[in-house]
């Protein structure tokens, strides 16, 4: 328990509290002549901070709010009527899920912008790209961005509500609307926590920000605390204050959530109940219905991929038609060693923090999930989901003051600059959801598995091998499989920690197109995306065959 303490407080507590602490009193830490001061504050409270402040509640309100809707309606049509490709559908939620913002801002630029593939072949798309370039396109990506995490929260509930309190309000006389508004009432659970997440996720993103709404001058919060960070003279001081906002607005959200449902009952599950019935559709409803869903994931995901996909095989003259398809974006790309590299690099340090990750996920997993934690294990119980509203950048931010503080440089601890300490905060930004994940696994394991193990002669590391870790397995391969996702293509840390010529794979697509090599940034995104993909076949494959068929067959039950 106190090496999870030890490691939590170097990985989190450390940097983020010594950030934030900056605002406050930045003469601890020389960067000021007050030892208390609200001065960072009232600078983000006014002026071009405080406009940023103002966009991202406004934007974040917007988009969770447009994500419940989309996410409501996906959830009622894949589990609740007879759709046709619902295994398709949830697979492409997944594949929305694992999609940075940054690349579907990319996949629709290359669309649209001036010049760009629509503009050659001759489509009015003027007003389509006035309205991308500002609030509406920057809405519309972090709800799309936001669809997944609401999607999940609604289905698991709506899993759960039986056909009872549907049939009741119909027999005393309710019609289809009333009915719906009584599922809706019991599903608000789920819908403020759906709210909750998209809000909190879409306030402290920085890929759209540092793209859509930096070229189209829209300030939001996350890039004024990257440009006090990034430009000449360095406001540590304002970034901390922008800091403190981020994390004070989502744990508004977090309020109001509790709010809206304190003294109030949810509890629908029982020993009566009965599943709900799916709504049987006819061939119209049935076309009708899968047209709208195709529709959503066309818009979402299947423009960003096709923009993306037709740049990478375009010259780079730009000259359209068919007969212009090239590979010699790819070549290039995987020829060139300043191309490569970023990839090989993400691959290397995902890799490196997925396994951190699923290690020390499973042991803070193992002491959140006793039933005797006590205060210790409640208390990196109650971190670690604090950490889950903590934005990337002001974790990013929080290294790289934490970090270069002349005491550390007088105790000979050189971290800035370097791999590890990038390495070190990807792992503090995955640690705390790999350990969430991973706790309800170890919670319905109990204790008399491993203990029949020992009693019939097993030493301690050959129970754990044949007895917890096939019980465990199928939780630990999709946890190191969504680190290394996330890690692979992750923007804010890397873009604030990356070494002087060791660009990650995000940093290398990001100078691509600030560059202008659309057709190189776009071969590197299919590149990545593949990638992905091609892992994720390769792990699950050679699980199938490498691992003894009985810890497969304890898996899957």
């Amino acid at each position: 328990m106190l090496a999870g303490w030890l490691a939590l407080a170097l990985l989190l507590l450390l940097p983020v509290g010594c950030f934030l602490l900056l605002a406050l009193t930045p003469r601890l830490f020389d960067q000021g002549t007050a030892w208390l001061t609200l001065r960072s504050f009232s600078e983000v409270l006014r002026g071009s901070a405080l406009h940023g402040l103002v966009d991202s509640l406004l934007v974040g309100v917007a988009s969770a709010f447009l994500a419940l809707l989309i996410a409501a309606g996906l959830a009622w049509a894949i589990q609740r009527t007879t759709l046709v490709g619902q295994s398709l559908w949830t697979l492409l939620i997944w594949g929305l899920l694992l999609t940075p913002s940054y690349l579907a801002v990319f996949g629709w630029e290359t669309l649209i912008d001036p010049n760009a593939l629509l503009d050659q072949v001759g489509l009015p798309i003027g007003p389509l790209r006035g309205l991308f370039f500002g609030p509406g396109g920057v809405i519309w990506i972090l709800a799309m961005k936001g669809v997944p995490f609401a999607y999940l929260a609604i289905a698991a509930a709506l899993g759960g509500v039986g056909r009872e309190y549907g049939d009741a309000a119909r027999v005393h006389g309710a019609g289809r609307l009333a009915a719906t508004r009584v599922l809706v009432a019991i599903l608000a659970p789920a819908c403020w926590s759906a709210l909750a997440i998209v809000f909190a996720e879409s306030i402290s993103d920085f890929g759209v920000a540092s793209t859509v709404a930096a070229t189209a001058h829209f300030s939001v919060a996350t890039y004024t605390l990257y440009l006090a960070i990034d430009t000449m003279p360095i406001q540590f001081s304002l970034a901390a204050a922008v800091g403190w906002c981020l994390i004070a607005m989502a744990g508004l959200a977090l309020f109001i959530q509790y709010r809206a449902l304190r003294d109030r009952s949810y509890a629908v599950l029982s020993g009566r109940t009965r599943p709900a019935a799916r709504r049987r559709l006819g061939p119209v409803g049935q076309i009708l219905l899968a047209l709208a869903v195709a529709l959503f994931f066309a818009l979402a995901l299947g423009v960003p991929a096709f923009g993306a996909a037709t740049a990478s095989l375009l010259p780079a003259t730009g000259r359209i038609g068919l007969n212009a398809l090239t590979l010699a974006n790819y070549r290039r790309v995987l020829g060139t060693v300043t191309l490569i590299g970023p990839v090989l690099l993400s691959a290397r340090l995902a890799a490196l923090t997925a396994t951190l990750a699923v290690v020390g996920g499973a042991l803070l997993g193992r002491l959140i999930a006793r039933p005797h934690a006590g205060l210790l294990g409640r208390g990196i119980d109650l971190l670690l989901v604090g950490s889950l509203a903590l934005p990337s950048i002001v974790l990013a931010a929080g290294y790289i003051f934490a970090y270069n503080l002349p005491v550390l440089a007088r105790l000979h601890v050189d971290l800035y600059g370097t791999l590890l300490l990038m390495q070190l905060a990807y792992l503090a930004a995955a640690l705390p959801t790999s350990a969430r994940l991973l706790v309800a696994p170890w919670a319905q394991l109990q204790a008399s598995v491993s203990d029949a193990a020992r009693v019939h002669g097993a030493g301690a590391l050959h129970a754990l091998r044949t007895t917890v870790i096939p019980l465990l397995l199928r939780g630990l391969v999709w946890v190191w499989l969504l680190t290394f996702a996330g890690t692979f293509l992750e923007l804010p840390i890397s873009q604030l920690l990356y070494p002087p010529g060791q660009p990650p794979l995000s940093v290398g697509i990001m100078d691509r197109l600030g560059n202008y090599d659309f057709a190189g940034g776009s071969a590197l995104t299919i590149l990545a995306a593949l990638s992905v993909v091609l892992l994720v076949a390769v792990v699950l494959g050679l699980l199938r065959l490498l691992a003894p068929e009985r810890w497969q067959r304890v898996a899957a039950r």
